[in-house]
């Protein structure tokens, strides 16, 4: 794939945030992971990625959160708009974009150089890309976590929080994305949201995950693929005490610590 823009959302929650209070901050990006604010970990890997030619970390307070990084003339920080939807559409309209554009989020804080790849590599061609780790390769991993699993004929999967946008043509996706935003949590209400013929063969089981985001592209005109990572850990953000343990010990274990 020719380089492209990779776009970390560093967002903050517009109410106080118990978690990153629990680690005395109130942006959830700088919490301390392993030693290092949180959002530094992908945007370290996205760094050491070679198809990475820039990266664009977008945050409602930019200047605290370009504190937190390494001083890369690839990396800007810029202010981002209400919702991870209406900034991404904002782009589509961005001369200054270089297609095609990675998205991840700063919690992503196990996001490596080889997981960048994989997924690169297997949404060759798509206009829309997204990431998700099966359930059974999850568990087998980790058969203690919980996750928001999508259940499919053939199984269940959880996002991995990394989409690929081959160009401008997405806003149609993206207003979609804008519309289900609040209910990100509530598989359900984002897959009726998507049409009610495919939210009914997802209840029933009678689609895979594929045939699904198949008939959602015929309905936005674009080719949607599902894109299953090999390292089950693409899936872990760091939601929570538990996945920041979890984060950190993995962490320990690749010789990452301290940083």
């Amino acid at each position: 794939m020719t380089h492209c823009t990779a776009v970390v959302l560093a967002g903050s929650r517009p109410v106080v945030d118990p978690f990153a209070t629990a680690y005395g901050t109130d942006l959830k990006a700088l919490i301390p992971v392993g030693g290092a604010p949180m959002v530094r970990r992908p945007v370290e890997a996205l760094l050491a990625s070679s198809a990475v030619s820039s990266i664009r970390v977008l945050a409602q307070q930019p200047d605290r959160i370009a504190e937190a990084l390494t001083a890369d003339e690839r990396i800007s920080v810029e202010a981002s708009g209400q919702t991870i939807a209406s900034t991404l559409e904002a782009m589509c309209g961005d001369a200054s974009v270089q297609w095609p554009v990675l998205v991840t989020t700063a919690d992503h804080a196990l996001l490596t150089p080889g997981m960048i790849a994989d997924f690169l590599a297997k949404a060759e061609g798509a206009e829309v890309a997204i990431g998700v780790v099966s359930s059974d390769a999850l568990l087998t991993r980790l058969p203690q976590t919980k996750r928001t699993w999508l259940k499919f004929r053939g199984g269940a999967f959880s996002g991995a929080n990394l989409f690929l946008l081959g160009g401008p043509q997405v806003r149609s996706a993206l207003e979609v994305w804008r519309t289900s935003e609040q209910n990100r949590k509530k598989a359900w209400r984002m897959l009726f949201t998507l049409g009610f013929s495919g939210f009914l063969g997802a209840v029933l089981r009678l689609r895979t995950l594929q045939q699904t985001l198949n008939s959602v592209g015929e309905k936005l005109n674009l080719n949607i693929r599902a894109v299953e990572l090999s390292d089950p850990l693409a899936a872990v953000d760091v939601d929570k005490p538990e996945d920041k343990e979890l984060a950190e010990k993995v962490l320990s274990e690749r010789g990452t610590l301290p940083t």
